[in-house]
């Protein structure tokens, strides 16, 4: 440790020598300016927010059944594809029995009909009593109703047996297993958890005051690790939670790649956007005597002027003492003295 501090030591002496003698020589020193501009800026307050995907499920059987297998987690699924199997031998069995009662039900019914067809003229000649014929229109209507009940609880196992096979309802990849092959599912028990990792959007909770300066629209800076983006206000929901009275925001992101439960910081307005002069936040230079920034006049000598930070939303900063147009050195300014010679070497757009 002693060796590294007297390593740092002697270099920045030598670069402070090298400052000097830089100074001392007259020769420009490269920088790269912008211009000072007014802006609306709004004081901003950052809330924890979360990346969350609009598209999770837990999925759950819908028969009862034994699984015979459940996607490993990891597995990429695209809409309509398995995600779990169950058994499908004792539904499969059922079926059968439900068809051959459907087929019963219809001989019955083809038999009952010719029955009533038989007997309509035989009363018409009065061979037979009206009763007879009554109760053969009676048993057709009946049996012709259980034909329809029939048919409905077969196609009902043919949709149960369908269901055996547990799709996914969305793109997405198996974050858990809830169930393992061999156990057995009732239906509604949750089997999988699927997530959906493009779909994405950040949730966050704001106090009551902010509500008036977020809007469906809105567009809000996000920092988060490893990289910051924008986000676009999706929906505001007007109701509290109950023990925290913070209101909840979610936000679209302009990128996808993010990780799924990832925290982030949402910058959200607490009053009003005003006029203000400003500059970008790498113009100040920060010292202990306070923070400046070197203003550069028509002659390209660089002036040092105290400032005091207002509001800084993003890049841009809030400052006084300077006028809108006047060049400030936003890159080399940390080794500018008080009217030193400089050389432009950039100029950086207008912000």
């Amino acid at each position: 440790m002693t060796k590294l501090a007297t390593l740092i030591a002697v270099i920045a002496a030598l670069l402070g020598s090298a400052a000097g003698a830089l100074a001392q020589s007259g020769a420009p020193v490269p920088v790269v300016i912008t211009e000072a501009s007014e802006r609306l800026l709004a004081p901003i307050t950052a809330y924890p927010g979360m990346i969350i995907s609009r598209n999770h499920a837990r999925l759950a059987a819908e028969v009862d059944g034994r699984l015979e297998w459940v996607a490993e987690v990891g597995t990429v699924v695209r809409k309509g594809e398995a995600v779990a199997q169950l058994d499908e031998v004792l539904l499969a069995q059922n079926l059968l029995a439900d068809e051959a009662a459907v087929k019963r039900e219809q001989a019955r019914l083809k038999y009952l009909k010719a029955e009533v067809g038989r007997l309509t003229p035989l009363v018409k000649k009065q061979s037979v009593p009206q009763s007879q014929l009554d109760e053969a229109i009676s048993n057709f209507g009946v049996t012709e109703a259980e034909t329809s009940a029939s048919q409905a609880r077969a196609a009902l196992t043919r949709e149960k047996l369908k269901r055996t096979r547990l799709l996914a309802p969305f793109d997405g990849i198996v974050t858990e297993r809830l169930l393992q092959a061999g156990e057995w599912a009732e239906s509604g028990t949750a089997v999988a958890r699927l997530v959906n990792t493009t779909a994405l959007e950040v949730q966050t909770w704001v106090p009551v005051n902010a509500l008036k300066y977020v809007h469906q629209g809105s567009t809000l800076a996000i920092t988060g690790n490893p990289r910051n983006t924008t986000g676009t206000v999706r929906t505001v929901v007007p109701v509290g939670d109950n023990r925290s009275r913070l209101y909840e925001v979610r936000l679209t992101l302009d990128d996808d790649i993010w990780p799924v439960g990832a925290d982030v910081r949402v910058a959200v307005p607490t009053s009003e956007a005003r006029k203000v002069l400003s500059v970008p936040r790498d113009a100040l230079v920060l010292r202990r005597d306070g923070t400046t920034v070197y203003r550069i006049d028509a002659e390209g000598l660089a002036q040092r002027v105290a400032v005091d930070p207002g509001i800084a939303v993003g890049e841009f900063i809030e400052v006084n003492n300077i006028e809108p147009g006047d060049r400030v050195v936003i890159r080399g300014g940390e080794r500018l003295r008080p009217g030193q010679n400089v050389s432009i070497v950039e100029t950086s757009a207008k912000p």
